[in-house]
């Protein structure tokens, strides 16, 4: 029984262009003004997380409207652009979180077919060697590698 094919991916020269173009982009103009964080400090910080939007937008609120009880020690114009930074990232995080969780799927969806369709020639080739088939054997220890050790 052949196995079922999920994805045929065949990206037109064009597009490759396009997309490699609008990478560049974001790499050049977004990258830039973002900070990669370590995985101790990502686990240390508290998280904004969707459920905090609404606390941090109605604690703006009451920031303006009750100027005097903002304690001394913060930074408005820094605590505003905090918020205004956040809410920017959050509108490119949604679709390129989007492209990557997809593109990763593609990625684990073609290696995994192409390896089944490997793994498939090698026992072929196995047992073509097994038979003392011509060319066989050299073609079998070279793909054998691969699993040494296990």
């Amino acid at each position: 029984m052949a196995q079922e094919n999920l994805i045929s991916l065949n990206i037109p020269e064009e597009d490759k262009a396009e997309i490699k173009a609008a990478v560049a982009v974001l790499v050049g103009k977004l990258l830039p003004h973002l900070k990669a964080l370590s995985p101790d400090e990502r686990h240390t910080l508290p998280k904004a997380g969707d459920k905090t939007l609404a606390f941090l937008e109605k604690t703006k609120e009451f920031f303006e409207s009750n100027g005097e009880l903002v304690p001394a020690f913060i930074d408005k114009d820094e605590y505003y652009a905090d918020l205004n930074g956040m809410n920017e990232l959050h509108e490119y995080h949604t679709p390129i979180n989007q492209i990557a969780s997809m593109l990763n799927d593609s990625m684990l969806l073609t290696g995994s077919e192409a390896y089944v369709t490997s793994l498939a020639f090698y026992k072929s080739v196995k047992n073509a060697a097994k038979l003392n088939i011509p060319g066989a054997k050299e073609i079998y220890e070279e793909l054998r590698k691969r699993f040494n050790g296990k």
